[in-house]
């Protein structure tokens, strides 16, 4: 199981973090502090699975971002490797070559994303096309909700 998944820039700076266990707010800062410096300052060369505390910590760097994973000790390193590749595989075909700015700023898209193909830190749905298929749809449900509030607001206000 996934404990976590977090996104951090290069220079340590935080930009999507998902849990999928309950912490307190200040083990979550301790966390990332800890796991962003240990992550970042690894060459390139280096091996992506870090042992830390009671689990093993996953990584993989995509340009100028790191996907981050902790996972527990009898969980599969690969397969949590596999499952960040296919994240980015999916941000990548949904944004058109994603970039860290395509995060910042479309953020609950990309929070989307991850809740269609990871849930409860375990793998939902591994098909590329039925998670875009799903985030689609959702969009188009909350472009007819915007649309019915604006016409709705000029009609009968």
């Amino acid at each position: 199981m996934i404990n976590y998944i977090l996104l951090v820039s290069r220079q340590g700076k935080l930009r999507l973090a998902k849990w999928f266990t309950t912490l307190p707010s200040k083990s979550k800062a301790k966390i990332i502090r800890d796991v962003t410096r240990l992550v970042c300052a690894r060459g390139p060369r280096m091996c992506n699975v870090i042992e830390y505390k009671a689990g093993k910590v996953v990584y993989r760097q995509y340009a100028s971002l790191f996907f981050i994973c902790e996972i527990g000790e009898q969980d599969n390193e690969l397969l949590t490797l596999e499952i960040i590749h296919r994240y980015v595989e999916i941000l990548d075909k949904y944004f058109g070559n994603v970039c860290e700015l395509d995060l910042v700023y479309n953020f609950d898209r990309a929070y989307t994303i991850l809740d269609e193909l990871v849930v409860a830190g375990e793998l939902q749905e591994s098909s590329r096309d039925k998670v875009l298929k799903a985030t689609a749809s959702m969009e188009v449900g909350e472009y007819d909700e915007e649309l019915r509030e604006a016409l709705k607001a000029t009609f009968l206000g």
